[in-house]
């Protein structure tokens, strides 16, 4: 079969011939792949520094963690695998499976499940969005910031808050629910002067992040209690885009009434993320098809894999391989 694969660590997937992959349990089954969507955490996984990879094996190894095919009934299916997705043909556990609904095209729903386990498990597992909280994220003008913003009001969020440093985005994110909007590129004494202001206001009760760094720093400092009882914020870290360590302040904690989580691979419980199989990626597939919840991608063929990896992955669109 064709395949993107990756030669050795770090190096660009090559369209290449692969061997077709084998069934070796009743639990597993195959699936005709006809698109998936290349995402920060493939590219993090074939250049092995992602910290999910760091027992694997050097060796050649098909890219891709998650597509979109037919089963053998011409049953439509998003899939996950570890054993590589962007090929012509994919091997998955039957648990690890979810019906495409009928009307639901295939860049839509291989492009939007990473994003929903970015954002909907933070918002609904870390943080625990009630009805009528407010909602800060950090970083929003990528993908999954934008899907965020979406499940965040589907989820019932009184007000939306984003932060962003891409200024043409950020102005464009009231159309997908942001209700306000603060630029990162302001000087830090005005940013935080900014986030004390909303918070005094109408206080932050969940801060879902994409960002980390000195951006975080601020947040933190500008939610900071003055030694009377404070409101309770929830910060969920997803993603470290501006860098991965954060010097924090004891008083920060002391004085604050701050509970700081992480979202991602390997903090989920099996509990959570059978519930991310059987009931978030259902409903928010169906979200997609009624038109609350938006993604756009842009479409590629296999044989174009080399270009389309060596090019930069846009803020504004996912990109989803067609097979």
């Amino acid at each position: 079969m064709k395949a993107a694969v990756i030669l050795e660590k770090g190096g660009t997937p090559q369209y290449t011939d692969y061997k077709d992959p084998e069934i070796n349990n009743d639990n597993e089954v195959l699936i005709a792949v006809k698109a998936a969507a290349i995402k920060h955490l493939d590219r993090a996984r074939a250049s092995g520094k992602h910290y999910s990879t760091e027992n694997e094996e050097q060796k050649p190894k098909l890219i891709g963690s998650d597509g979109v095919g037919f089963l053998k009934n011409g049953v439509a299916v998003y899939f996950f695998s570890k054993k590589g997705t962007v090929a012509e043909k994919a091997v998955a556990e039957k648990k690890l499976i979810v019906p495409i609904p009928e009307g639901l095209d295939f860049s839509t729903a291989a492009a939007l499940p990473n994003a929903v386990m970015g954002s909907a498990m933070a918002l609904q597992f870390k943080a625990k969005l009630k009805t009528g909280e407010v909602v800060l994220i950090n970083g929003a003008t990528g993908i999954t910031g934008k899907v965020a913003i979406q499940i965040a009001k589907i989820y019932g969020a009184k007000k939306v808050i984003v932060t962003g440093r891409n200024e043409e985005i950020l102005s464009s994110l009231h159309t997908v629910g942001a209700d306000e909007v603060i630029s990162l590129n302001v000087n830090d004494e005005n940013f935080k002067r900014k986030i004390k202001d909303i918070h005094s206001k109408t206080p932050i009760d969940i801060v879902i992040d994409y960002v980390w760094g000195h951006s975080t720093e601020l947040l933190l400092s500008a939610l900071k209690g003055d030694g009377t009882f404070s409101h309770k914020t929830r910060l969920v870290s997803v993603g470290g885009m501006g860098g991965d360590i954060i010097q924090l302040s004891s008083q920060i904690l002391r004085g604050t009434d701050i509970q700081i989580s992480g979202s991602g691979l390997g903090s989920w419980s099996p509990e959570e993320f059978k519930l991310l199989i059987s009931k978030i990626i259902p409903e928010m597939f169906q979200a997609a098809l009624e038109g609350k919840l938006i993604i756009e991608t842009q479409t590629f063929p296999l044989k174009d894999i080399a270009a389309v990896w060596e090019g930069e992955i846009s803020n504004k669109k996912r990109i989803v391989i067609s097979i």
